[in-house]
């Protein structure tokens, strides 16, 4: 009986990955001994969602309806509310949806917002429309048909999409009629490239056949708009659930030809069922006419090997079984070996023998030889695990590689290119971009060109973010009266700025010494490392007040000790008044000599005795802790000199006291 498979049968990969993901949870679920539920069918195919059941995975209607324990999210999506209410309901969230169903989550999201009306092209009870609906933030409108389209109230401008199963002859005929009515029609074509494909196959196969075979459940729209499609152009076509369901006489397994299609979401072992019935059925009508029958019992390897069939695209492992120095050929289990250029080849040193992955290039290059590559595996896997950081809005590493017009160009992670505009470089204007070349840094992806396989990214937008965490966890370890260490960043003329690991605080002037300071630069120097003290903490405004001098000891502390009554000391005039001179004894503590006590003999004005940073010898009178008060006298320790010396003290008159040169 001859029958042809179509390539684009079985699981999608949406699909596929949402029930690997169902059967790790369940696995999960169990090892944790927790409940492990589905919010609906988790994909629209009864022999799935009963083998899921048989796991512990059983479909809920809703979130409330949960038994605690883990949720899985439906390969159609949820709205943005929904989703919220699973993550809030303290369940275990695990995401099955479709990338194809996120990516136009994020597209009509993005345009209400933009306030453009959303035109969602799709069947209104689908879960996966309903679904999208719930991601319009602004008017959305559901379309199932032409006449929807019609219906319409007059728009100057809208976004039009599609569910992602959509018929694609359908939707262009819509779109044809949008083109006309809306003048301003943005166009986003959203239907997976695996349903359009699957589509335009099977139609191509109905009409080469005498009959046809859709595999799939009878809810999914996906599969019922195959049989649909397949049934106008081959009138003796069915759609069945299982194998047993094909009815005994549908074709003459002799001589007609039949083909078979499945289903984006009907399992492997459904339609390869299939196939075991029907060389079944061919067997038993054999048996029946008393033919013999030589080697008649097939086993599921002879299945897969009937089923299984390499096309563009596809990844299968082969075997070295030859090297040379342009090629080396692999044996991948077809009926020729396959051929790959050392400029594909990632694995160098690859040695006869060795198993590798590869990608199927060419099925036929013409002269029979299968063309396969392994560096589109690597560069797709790169950029796969490129657009996984992106939806989860990860940072990736680059290195800069070449200043161009506007900006610059970094290679990042798995050898993509990725541009980086000048605005986005850092946070103020660059002015010579090409510093960056050959600088490593961490890029934030905020635009993507999944076509053209282009992406812009952001070393700015790092920076920020990076700041902002740092700032906020440094104000979650401040707290007044804490003693911190920190970097002197920068001064002004009230003080200096101080980073204390991610935010800034201030020393005033006032609060760097004890002493009279002129400027911070007299106490401190830029990136001197400073314990300093917090004074106070203002979250709402971003202030932080430090002090540098309370941490270092007072100059008043025991004065008493330090200049008992009596010592004659050698220290210099800071300061004049009309009633005396200030001496300064260290920094921060001042005594005053009295103008009666300036000089031996009486002196009508102080300059005319003494003079700013003249060095003189003062002798300590008196010693006031509290009111921070020392009286020093010149006189005396003039006096005491002479008397230590021998001198016949002799004491001038007025006339004879020479004033001393005035300091300016």
């Amino acid at each position: 009986m001859p029958y042809t498979i179509a390539r684009y049968a079985g699981y999608c990969a949406g699909v596929r990955r949402a029930m690997e993901e169902a059967f790790r949870a369940a696995r999960e679920a169990k090892e944790q001994g927790v409940a492990c539920c589905s919010l609906g069918e988790l994909i629209h195919n009864p022999e799935a969602v009963e083998a899921l059941r048989r796991e512990g995975v059983r479909p809920i209607e809703r979130v409330e309806d949960a038994p605690g324990g883990m949720i899985l999210l439906r390969s159609h999506g949820v709205s943005p509310d929904v989703e919220e209410k699973c993550r809030k309901s303290g369940l275990e969230v695990r995401d099955c949806t479709c990338a194809f169903v996120r990516s136009l989550h994020k597209i009509v999201q993005k345009s209400s917002r933009e306030k453009i009306p959303v035109l969602l092209v799709g069947e209104p009870e689908h879960p996966e429309v309903k679904g999208t609906a719930g991601w319009c933030e602004g008017p959305c409108y559901i379309i199932k048909n032409e006449a929807d389209a019609i219906a319409l109230p007059d728009l100057s401008e809208a976004l039009v999409v599609s569910q992602t199963t959509f018929p694609p002859d359908a939707w262009e005929k819509i779109v044809a009629l949008l083109k006309e009515k809306i003048p301003h029609l943005k166009i986003e074509c959203t239907i997976c490239s695996a349903t359009a494909k699957r589509q335009a196959e099977a139609k191509e196969l109905a009409a080469q056949v005498d009959a046809m075979v859709v595999v799939g459940g009878r809810n999914s729209a996906n599969t019922r708009k195959l049989f649909e499609a397949c049934r106008a152009i081959c009138p003796r076509t069915c759609l069945v659930e299982r194998a047993a369901e094909i009815p005994p006489h549908f074709a003459n397994i002799h001589t007609e030809h039949i083909g078979i299609a499945a289903g984006a979401s009907t399992p492997d072992w459904s339609f390869k069922e299939v196939v075991t019935r029907m060389n079944d059925m061919e067997r038993i009508d054999q048996e029946t006419q008393q033919e013999p029958v030589a080697n008649d019992s097939l086993t599921m390897e002879d299945i897969e090997k009937t089923v299984v069939r390499i096309r563009t695209g596809q990844t299968v492992t082969g075997t070295v079984v030859q090297i040379t120095d342009d090629e080396v050929c692999v044996n991948i289990g077809y009926k020729s070996d396959g051929l790959i250029k050392r400029s594909d080849l990632v694995d160098k040193d690859v040695q006869m023998g060795d198993e590798i992955e590869v990608e199927v290039v060419k099925v036929n290059d013409g002269e029979g030889n299968v063309l396969l590559s392994q560096r589109n595996i690597v560069n797709r896997k790169a950029w796969d695990a490129l657009m996984e950081k992106y939806e989860n809005n990860e940072y990736i590493d680059a290195v800069g590689k070449e200043a161009v017009k506007g900006g610059l160009l970094a290679t990042v992670e798995g050898g993509v290119r990725a541009f980086v505009p000048a605005s986005q470089l850092a946070q103020r204007y660059v002015e010579k971009i090409a510093q960056f070349v050959g600088q490593d840094m961490k890029l934030k992806i905020i635009d993507v060109d999944k076509q053209k396989k282009r992406i812009v990214a952001s070393r700015k937008q790092v920076i920020e973010e990076e700041s902002a965490a740092k700032k906020a966890a440094a104000w979650e370890k401040l707290e007044e009266g804490a003693v911190v260490n920190g970097i002197v960043r920068r001064f002004a003329d009230f003080g200096a700025f101080v980073d204390l690991g991610g935010v800034d605080g201030l020393i005033h002037i006032t609060d760097l010494s004890w002493s009279r300071v002129g400027h911070p630069s007299e106490v401190l120097t830029v990136n001197q490392e400073v314990e300093v003290k917090i004074l106070s903490l203002d979250k709402e405004r971003e202030r932080i007040q430090l002090g540098y001098k309370q941490l270092q000891p007072k100059p008043w502390d025991n004065i008493e000790e330090k200049y008992p009554v009596g010592v004659i000391l050698e220290r210099a005039v800071v300061r004049i008044r009309p009633f005396g001179a200030f001496i300064e004894l260290e920094p921060g503590v001042d005594g005053l000599v009295h103008i009666s006590q300036c000089a031996l003999t009486r002196v009508n004005k102080v300059e005319d005795v003494l003079a700013v940073g003249q060095m003189v010898h003062v002798k300590v009178l008196a010693v006031d802790p509290e009111a921070k008060r020392i009286s020093l006298s010149v006189r005396e320790a003039l006096a005491d000199e002479a008397f230590v010396e021998g001198e016949d003290m002799e004491i001038p008159g007025e006339a004879d006291v020479e004033a001393p040169v005035d300091a300016e």
